[in-house]
């Protein structure tokens, strides 16, 4: 297996992980503004790292 391609299932992993880290936060929040910004950070973070992965993933040839 290549090892771009397994650093690309990595990143869709965390993203994966940051996006539902995101929807608890987001379930369980206060409205403060420190939640609001955990919110945002994680969600961005998240949407990035499992759209960079995918992209990763889906760009690498397989060659033997």
């Amino acid at each position: 297996m290549n090892i771009k391609r397994i650093f690309g299932t990595t990143l869709t992993v965390l993203g994966i992980i940051g996006l539902i880290y995101t929807a608890y936060v987001f379930s369980n929040t206060g409205g403060a503004t420190r939640d609001i910004k955990s919110i945002v950070i994680f969600g961005v973070l998240g949407f990035t790292f499992f759209l960079s992965g995918i992209n990763l993933v889906e760009n690498t040839k397989d060659e033997a």
